[in-house]
């Protein structure tokens, strides 16, 4: 191999600084002057020697000091991206006009825009509501939905509530605003999995208590699930409603773990654990293990909380096991009074980025495919159904419930009221807005008094302004929406309506066997309400590459 003889350019800046401090540091000491030249200059010195020696980083080896230049500009890449490169349309993960919108009305300040619409209204994909030459009007904003009407206590829920965020995963001021919140509202704020802390207590707002794998807040030391606890916490008259969750759009069928280090008196008290030790959320349950003994629980959990309604949460995976579960309730006649379809696009919980990006169901297919079950299996009148993902505008809630659902939650929606930037720090525990982190120095600078106001200002101006899209419809509740009221964009020149674009099963179809659809002609009649086990024909698909 020839060798190269000429001075390697990527070494200026550290035979620069050398140089520098040989030159400057005499003259300073000759005339006298402040050291602060000889100073700048030993410190790239001694970076750039520390890039020689090291070994981690060949680029700081081959570009010493030059090099760190490089990792500065990556590590605030992001930021610039956001601040200064993003176009106010851009989706990643939030647009900034989406921010913006939350930023505004929890403000309780101007939400107007000038000038007509920066959305390509003829690129594929683009979706509007139609609207009437007869609007209606309406009296209140408050739209309100019965959920358990089978129940002892069934509850009259807002059409927007706040999502599954724990205590332990947001700070106890960002738990106290969004309470304090939602009890001036008179709309729910969900719990997560990390239970009922003093901080969801304190104000009084309502409350759905989700019960993960976990048992947190109702369970034994070994983990398992612990009767007499959770009667003791589901009859707090601030508890409405009870979820079981069964997976989640961030990261379904992967569990998780709150290090013991992270195990606070305050965590380990909401949570019914040791202070200091590992806090873990297998990946599935233990009371149950089928669908007939999911439905089991969930009717133990109804008659231990005196009649309160009782659901389930889940991110729809292999079609399979959700049939099952719907078999399950026809074979017992027991039903579940609720269920919350998370789509996968759900993201408040830190997960691995296969998880975040390739697994789950996306909200719009998955809300259809359990909408149309129930429709097709004549169980849709007695099972409300709630849905999650990226919902932050009256639009949003609109087209969900057009697609199915009776009401929308939302948890980056509610972030953002309180001031969430986007900084995508959420999992390191140095969150600048202090709601997604544990370190008081951060979290105690939210002011609760003054986000709690803006918790409600953004539910209140948000269901505002679906009132004013139902008057422009001539609707009279969001109950009516309905697949004809939106309209997708598929490419320049044709247009469908959601009625025409998605399937709709009618009532009873799946029990006929009518459906012309893939999904249920391929796994219904396969799926078995005792177990969820694969298919057959897919087991024997696991044995071979040959299809």
């Amino acid at each position: 191999m020839a060798k190269t003889t000429t001075f390697p350019l990527r070494y200026s800046a550290y035979v620069i600084s050398i140089a520098g401090l040989i030159i400057s540091l005499p003259i300073t000491l000759w005339a006298g002057a402040g050291y602060v030249i000889p100073l700048i200059f030993a410190g790239l010195t001694t970076l750039g020697t520390w890039d020689l020696l090291q070994r981690s980083h060949t680029v700081s080896r081959n570009y010493p000091i030059m090099a760190n230049f490089r990792y500065l500009f990556e590590s605030v890449g992001p930021e610039i991206r956001q601040y200064f490169i993003q176009s106010d349309t851009e989706e990643r993960p939030f647009s900034r006009e989406q921010r913006t919108i939350v930023y505004q009305r929890a403000k309780n300040v101007l939400d107007k825009r000038p000038f007509g619409s920066q959305l390509g209204m003829y690129e594929e994909g683009f979706e509007w509501m139609n609207h009437s030459l007869t609007p209606s009007k309406l009296s209140s904003s408050d739209f309100r939905i019965v959920i358990g009407k089978n129940c002892d206590k069934p509850y009259s829920a807002s059409v927007f509530n706040i999502s599954a965020m724990s205590f332990g995963s947001l700070s106890a001021n960002a738990i106290l605003s969004l309470n304090s919140g939602a009890r001036k509202g008179g709309f729910y704020h969900d719990t997560g999995e990390g239970s009922i802390s003093r901080y969801h207590r304190k104000p009084g707002g309502d409350l759905v208590w989700e019960i993960g794998s976990g048992y947190f807040g109702c369970r034994h030391p070994d983990g398992s699930f612990n009767p007499d606890m959770f009667r003791e916490n589901a009859c707090i008259d601030q508890v409405k409603m009870i979820e079981v969750k069964l997976s989640q759009g961030a990261k379904p069928g992967h569990g998780g773990i709150l290090p013991g280090e992270k195990v606070t008196q305050e965590i380990a008290e909401a949570r019914g654990v040791q202070v200091g030790e590992d806090c873990v959320s297998p990946a599935s349950h233990s009371a149950f293990s089928n669908p007939v003994e999911l439905l089991e629980f969930l009717e133990q959990l109804r008659e231990l909380s005196d009649g309160k309604p009782v659901g389930f949460k889940l991110a729809i995976g292999h079609p399979w096991e959700w049939f099952a579960i719907v078999k399950a309730m026809l074979a017992t006649g027991k039903k579940p009074d609720f269920i919350v379809v998370d789509g996968g696009e759900g993201g408040t919980g830190a997960a691995p980025l296969e998880f975040i990006n390739r697994l789950g169901m996306p909200m719009t297919e998955a809300l259809l495919l359990v909408h149309n079950t129930l429709v097709g299996t004549n169980l849709r009148e007695d099972i409300a159904i709630g849905a999650a993902g990226k919902i932050t505008s009256a639009f949003n809630i609109a087209r969900t419930l057009a697609l199915g659902a009776d009401w929308c939650n939302a948890a980056r929606g509610y972030m953002f009221a309180l001031g969430c930037i986007q900084a995508l720090n959420c999992h390191t525990g140095r969150c600048p807005s202090g709601i997604a982190t544990q370190d008081p120095r951060r979290g105690n600078k939210l002011d609760v008094p003054l986000k709690s106001e803006r918790v409600f200002n953004y539910h209140k101006n948000t269901l505002d302004a679906l009132q004013n899209l139902l008057e422009a419809s001539g609707l009279k509740h969001p109950s009516e929406l309905g697949p004809e009221h939106i309209v997708r964009r598929v490419s320049k020149t044709e247009i469908h309506s959601y009625l025409d674009l998605f399937p709709f099963l009618e009532p009873g179809a799946l029990l006929e066997g009518k459906t012309g659809l893939t999904v249920f002609d391929k796994y219904w009649e396969e799926a078995r309400p005792d177990t969820f086990e694969p298919p057959e024909f897919i087991l024997k698909l696991r044995e071979t590459k040959l299809r």
